[in-house]
């Protein structure tokens, strides 16, 4: 990412324990792209962003063989957090009955579609050591709804 901003060493160089460590560094991170670029960020985009990354790591910890990395870089216009979890299974949608696209009662599904939704961007790895890493860039501004 060019011109990015990554939240202070102290707090990347530790993978996040929860959620909630996770989403506070997020939260750092809209911080800190408000004092560098003099523009507060919208209420809306950064509770997207807190959605997304909870979204994200819940998954790794849950689904993912455990949380192996976490990165937030900010710029001008956006917020990419990066997650890394030990499976190298690529995010799905669920199948409901007959083969329909959508969640099946009672097995979750809706997480991933969230995370398309709200993403700009969103990039998918398979490193050659394992498990898997996903980025996603998300807007420091957004307009209410």
């Amino acid at each position: 990412m060019t011109a990015g901003h990554r939240t202070s060493d102290s707090v990347r160089s530790r993978v996040p324990r929860d959620a909630a460590d996770a989403r506070a560094r997020v939260a750092e991170a809209f911080a800190l792209a408000w004092a560098g670029t003099g523009r507060p960020p919208s209420p809306t985009a950064l509770g997207d962003a807190l959605l997304v990354t909870s979204e994200l790591v819940s998954n790794a910890l849950r689904h993912g063989g455990g949380l192996t990395g976490f990165a937030v870089e900010w710029d001008r216009g956006a917020v990419t957090v990066t997650v890394a979890d030990a499976s190298g299974e690529l995010p799905h949608r669920a199948r409901g009955r007959g083969g329909k696209r959508g969640p099946v009662p009672g097995e979750g599904g809706f997480g991933w579609p969230l995370v398309r939704l709200l993403a700009l961007d969103i990039r998918l790895r398979l490193p050659r050591n394992g498990g898997k890493t996903i980025e996603v860039r998300l807007p420091l501004h957004r307009s209410g709804k």
